[in-house]
């Protein structure tokens, strides 16, 4: 017998508050196999020119709740690539259009996006040549993505800054990239907010060896910041860990993480808990697979490597995601013809592994997949040229409402996809100048009047300031929440 779930399409949060005139609310009930359903391909971009999704090492989606962001560059506004970003906030059923994040002259770029939320805060960082040399550069949203802050430099030197890869846990924004401002060879660097992106710590560099150090992925857990990366010191491609475990103010020794004698390397990093799982490409087998090592003691020892793909093709760009004892694993891969995205899971922390999954079946390149998790549903996204023969890559997206299992999506749930919701307290309430939500200061909320008409966003540590008295309703302005009745009574 299979089991299903039912998804719920609910009302706007306009409408939330009027009177139903019939008394009856018409919900859409469709049964569907649970923790199986891969959604159809979305394809999010149409323009006439390429757009490009980052290394695996860098993600170019993150979720929160029903709220999904995604980050890409293209080259459609008469430059060389510009950052661009796009997001949904009913989890991935509809889209906003695209959103032009930097702006440069013709003879300029900006590529190699990766995003990060954490709340109501969106960060994304990306590679930048508009000083005449490449630099990182961010830029923040404070309202889940509809509104954007300035550029900010992240690096300022003479030489080349690539590739960065980002990650968020509150109020803590953790970046790092490649860099050859040493004397020719790259090294590893990393940089540090303490405020959600507001200001931003001096560069650290991570790595002084005398080989090139490339591609590194970074992840946090609690006070817990790991990053990898591969370096050729040893003579081949090895990947190579490094550790702070307060919060990137001191950092332990590089340690190495293979002993393979063909390269390993990009490799992509995640972690939950005590536990830290690292993927990524490696030649030792003859040809590209995919391969997996994980710690259960943050970062202090590694288990033996474990092979995850078996195939006479090329397995490349593996990303990582983890939920509590749940692992996800996107790549692209060539066993059929031609490339296509690939997935599989694990359920006991990498314990056991899923069979493969083919995620796409085009007729031209599917890769560079980039994945996250929210809740219950597994996002992915990756650019595509299926529509066009002279490989204008779009982007696309799919998204498996379930494929989270233990995260509060049951069967028979009436859930429509969404997140458990969480609780929300007013103190005071009644109140007379303005009340807060403990526990939720820095996140931003929606106020509705009793007409069901939003009347304006306020953080969780001063929501009502300025209103008139009245009755007013709070909602979450990103993600999933109760709704909260407030009174201002003067």
């Amino acid at each position: 017998m299979k089991s299903f779930i039912f998804l719920h399409y609910g009302i706007s949060p306009s409408r939330i508050f009027k009177p139903i005139a019939s008394g009856v609310i018409f919900t859409l009930v469709i049964a569907v196999p649970l923790f199986a359903q891969w959604e159809p391909d979305s394809q999010l971009t149409f323009d006439t020119n390429i757009s490009y999704t980052s290394y695996n090492n860098a993600w170019c989606v993150a979720a929160n709740g029903d709220t999904i962001h995604v980050v890409f560059y293209d080259d459609r506004d008469n430059t060389f690539f510009d950052i661009y970003y796009k997001r949904s906030t009913d989890a991935g059923i509809t889209w906003s259009p695209d959103t032009r994040l930097t702006n440069h002259p013709v003879d300029t770029y900006a590529d190699s996006p990766s995003v990060a939320v954490a709340g109501s805060i969106v960060h994304v960082v990306w590679c930048d040549g508009r000083d005449g040399n490449p630099e990182i550069y961010y830029k923040r949203s404070p309202d889940c993505g509809a509104t954007w802050g300035a550029d900010i430099p992240l690096t300022q030197d003479d030489s080349s800054s690539y590739y960065p890869s980002m990650t968020v846990t509150g109020t803590q924004v953790h970046v790092v990239w490649r860099d050859n401002r040493d004397g020719g060879c790259y090294e590893i660097y990393y940089k540090h907010s303490t405020d959600g992106g507001v200001s931003w710590g001096a560069d650290t560099r991570l790595t002084t060896d005398a080989a090139e150090s490339w591609y590194p992925s970074v992840a946090v857990s609690g006070n817990n910041v790991h990053v990898v990366w591969p370096d050729d010191r040893d003579g081949n491609g090895e990947i190579y860990d490094k550790r702070s475990t307060d919060n990137g103010t001191t950092w332990d020794a590089d340690l190495r993480m293979t002993n393979a004698p063909s390269n390993s390397d990009f490799t992509s990093i995640a972690a939950s808990g005590s536990d830290v799982h690292a993927v990524w490409r490696d030649y030792r087998d003859g040809n590209m697979e995919i391969y997996y090592k994980r710690s259960t003691d943050n970062g202090t020892t590694w288990e033996n490597d474990a092979r995850l793909t078996d195939n006479s093709n090329w397995s490349v760009y593996p990303s990582v995601a983890v939920s509590g004892s749940n692992v996800h694993v996107v790549w692209n891969d060539n066993r059929d013809g031609n490339m296509e995205i690939y997935y599989k899971f694990s359920t006991d922390r990498g314990t056991t592994w899923s069979a493969d999954t083919r995620l796409t079946n085009a007729i031209r390149f599917s890769r560079k997949p980039s994945l996250a998790i929210s809740d219950s549903m597994v996002h992915v996204v990756w650019e595509d040229n299926r529509w066009d023969p002279s490989e204008n890559f779009e982007i696309v997206y799919k998204c498996n409402p379930t494929g989270n299992p233990g995260t509060g999506v049951e069967e028979n749930d009436l859930g429509d996809r969404r997140k458990p919701v969480m609780e929300l307290n007013t103190v005071p309430n009644p109140f007379a100048s303005f009340t807060t939500i403990p526990g939720h200061d820095s996140e931003r909320f929606a106020l509705y009047d009793v007409a069901g008409q939003r009347v304006g966003t306020f953080r969780g540590d001063r929501i009502g300031e300025g209103l008139v008295a009245g009755i007013y309703f709070v909602k979450p302005e990103c993600g999933n929440g109760n709704t909260v009745r407030i009174v201002k009574i003067r």
